[in-house]
């Protein structure tokens, strides 16, 4: 079977990132084409909603060798086991556990925690992560990013997440953010896959 691209590789053919948080297991398969449709190549489910690994298993099984597939809100080292089992090749996190990122790492696993701080991010980065997702971005705005652009690697996958709308993202880009994660302005449960297709095609457009 042909492996999963790269974080790298996804984020250079779109840096962005769909939050599907609360997805349906039977909706999984039809969102993941509309996002795929879209552009998007990485598809984060988070685990605090119903039947997550399913809905991941879906995904990765349609999408896994074309798009990164994975898991966001986790929480501990059996989650991360889970989410792999699971056939998910991305961990994100709210927060920057250094163990959870540790075994990330070591079951070679893309793996973007969350921080709030330069403190939290070169912690996160020590542990082995290969991105920073900064959270919540309603309290990280464009200055911050370009504060922190200017002594985290080069290279370092900088992600604002929360609150990101379409309008929102270009002083953040100017700024230096690498993508975004993109939560209830792109998906939420209740949304038909027509409506989540045509939230895709503004954030790419707007991108």
């Amino acid at each position: 079977m042909t492996a999963s691209p790269t974080l790298a590789d996804a984020l250079g053919k779109l840096p962005l990132v769909a939050i599907l948080r609360g997805l349906d297991p039977a909706k999984a398969l039809d969102t993941g084409q509309a996002l795929f449709d879209a552009g998007f190549r990485i598809i984060e489910v988070p685990l605090n909603g119903p039947r997550p690994l399913e809905c991941i298993a879906t995904l990765a099984q349609a999408f896994g060798t074309r798009a990164l597939i994975g898991a966001g809100t986790v929480m501990t080292t059996a989650q991360v086991e889970a989410v792999a089992a699971a056939g998910g090749r991305l961990i994100v996190m709210p927060h920057a556990d250094v163990a959870v990122i540790r075994h990330a790492a070591a079951g070679r696993l893309h793996c973007v925690p969350g921080a709030a701080t330069p403190t939290e991010a070169f912690a996160a980065l020590a542990a082995g992560a290969d991105g920073i997702k900064m959270f919540p971005a309603e309290v990280l705005p464009p200055p911050v990013v370009k504060a922190w652009r200017a002594v985290m690697p080069r290279d370092l996958p900088l992600l604002p997440v929360g609150g990101i709308t379409p309008e929102g993202m270009a002083p953040y880009r100017a700024a230096g953010a690498t993508g975004f994660g993109l939560g209830s302005a792109l998906f939420t449960p209740a949304m038909p896959v027509d409506q989540v297709a045509a939230n895709a095609r503004r954030f790419v457009e707007a991108w």
